[in-house]
């Protein structure tokens, strides 16, 4: 939700330096970003559909006695969690820690996701294989006895699936070519189209209907995105591994080794810039059902419609702020990716400090939807700022020999991030709402300051446009 590459990425190309450079079939792009943007706007609506519904489930149904008893090994699962987390858990706090515990590794897996397309299948049998896997897990998320297994095969197949298809994006391009700019910005609004349309469909056939419909409908729209992507692959890169040709090892250039120290060492800043924002998956639910009043004409809307709200907002301002910085770069220099990053973390950080204001007003009511709806706005401006900016800074300083990994390794962030998330949702319980939002401000805020730090020592590396 942000800008994307201001410069020509890094990713390698080898495979589609023969193709037309004035492909314009799809806005102006090569015919393939269409149906990668598609497709990932498929996969999203079955991620975050599931997803939109995953805690609720948990804390309303799934944990308690009737149901928890049916999940196929989940009495030593919960043993090692409760160990990990340091002893026995509530139902809200168990719920929060096992959503951490999910949405991190998903964001894990990239990396031999990354190193299985490098240097093994191709990305585009990688990429097969997970989709297939994340369907199975969708489909066996409307079983109770299978709610373990179903997590593993979408924490597996999202691992072959997400950074393989973003590095395809940018493979869509010549060195050069500076419309991988825009395509990134296609890409993520591919992404929150899926958004918008998961809770709205998912959401409510699960919390109004029954869950297992919800997560059924999450499953067909990973289907439809495995036959989208299929549909599309004779317009994408070619795969040499795919067509059975190893693709030879290319060597580091001189200083790609200190690059990747500097990405390296920047993943646990992105880790805690995302928290404020990823927290709304899982205890900002739960908050807002006993904060915020969620009445519309005198009926109560389904609370994992707060995600489509989330969504909608944060289309418009990536919107917004693809427009604001091309009007900027007309009479400025626009500013690097870790300018933006800076920036994106201090407004994120502000939004968050709504949610503590809105917790102090509450005490014994319910305060007005209009607080969630600032906190949305708000933070929507400042994560256009971070995501795909951040993305956008790792595609373009990404070593060519090593394109795939790097991505892979770029989800590091989600998963420490989301660890992150987990363990500090179950603190919900335990202090006030004011301070509980506090404090996510503050790790926000200390990204900022930390991505300042960096752009002032290590910007001539990163930014060698800037």
């Amino acid at each position: 939700m942000a800008e994307a590459v201001t410069d020509s990425s890094t990713i390698p190309v080898s495979s589609v330096d023969h193709r037309p450079h004035h492909d314009t079939a799809f806005l102006g792009h090569p015919r393939g970003l269409g149906y990668l943007a598609f497709a990932e706007a498929w996969e999203r609506f079955s991620f975050y559909g599931m997803q939109a519904l995953l805690v609720l489930y948990m804390t309303r149904t799934l944990l308690h006695p009737g149901h928890v008893e049916r999940i196929a090994g989940f009495r030593p699962f919960r043993a090692a969690v409760e160990t990990l987390y340091g002893g026995p858990l509530s139902i809200q706090a168990l719920a929060s820690a096992i959503f951490g515990l999910y949405a991190g590794c998903v964001y894990l897996t990239p990396i031999l996701g990354g190193l299985i397309a490098d240097r093994l299948l191709g990305r585009t049998k990688t990429i097969i294989i997970g989709a297939s896997s994340m369907a199975a897990g969708h489909f066996l998320m409307a079983f109770d006895a299978t709610f373990l297994v179903a997590l593993a095969c979408l924490v597996i197949g999202s691992g072959l699936f997400k950074g393989n298809l973003a590095s395809q994006v940018g493979a869509l391009y010549a060195p050069g070519d500076l419309r991988r700019a825009d395509a990134f910005q296609i890409y993520y609004l591919g992404i929150n189209a899926g958004v918008i349309a998961a809770p709205i469909v998912c959401g409510y056939l699960g919390e109004e209907l029954a869950w297992h419909y919800g997560f059924g409908a999450a499953g067909v729209g990973m289907l439809i995105a495995i036959a989208i992507y299929l549909r599309g692959r004779r317009y994408l890169p070619t795969d040499d591994m795919a067509e059975g040709a190893r693709a030879p090892r290319e060597p580091l250039k001189p200083g790609e080794g200190k690059t990747i120290l500097l990405l390296l060492a920047l993943l646990p800043v992105l880790a805690i810039s995302i928290v404020g924002n990823n927290q709304i998956f899982n205890a900002y639910l739960l908050w807002a059902e006993r904060t915020i009043d969620l009445r519309f004409f005198g009926r109560e809307m389904p609370t994992s419609w707060l995600i489509t709200l989330d969504a909608i907002i944060s289309v418009t301002f990536l919107a917004g702020t693809v427009a604001f910085w091309r009007l900027w770069a007309r009479r400025f220099r626009e500013p690097g990716e870790l300018v933006k990053l800076t920036i994106g973390c201090a407004i994120a950080a502000l939004a968050v400090v709504i949610l503590a204001a809105a917790s102090a007003l509450a005490g014994r009511g319910k305060v007005g939807i209009g607080w969630v709806i600032a906190f949305h706005t708000i933070n929507s401006i400042g994560f256009a700022n971070v995501m795909p900016v951040s993305l956008a800074l790792y595609a373009r300083a990404a070593p060519k020999a090593l394109a795939s990994t790097v991505l892979g390794v770029f989800y590091f962030q989600f998963f420490v991030g989301n660890m992150l998330v987990g363990w500090l949702g179950g603190l919900l319980e335990k202090m006030p709402g004011s301070q509980f939002w506090l404090l996510h401000a503050a790790l926000v805020a200390a990204a900022a300051v930390i991505f300042a730090i960096a752009h002032h020592f290590f910007g001539k590396r990163l930014e060698p446009e800037g």
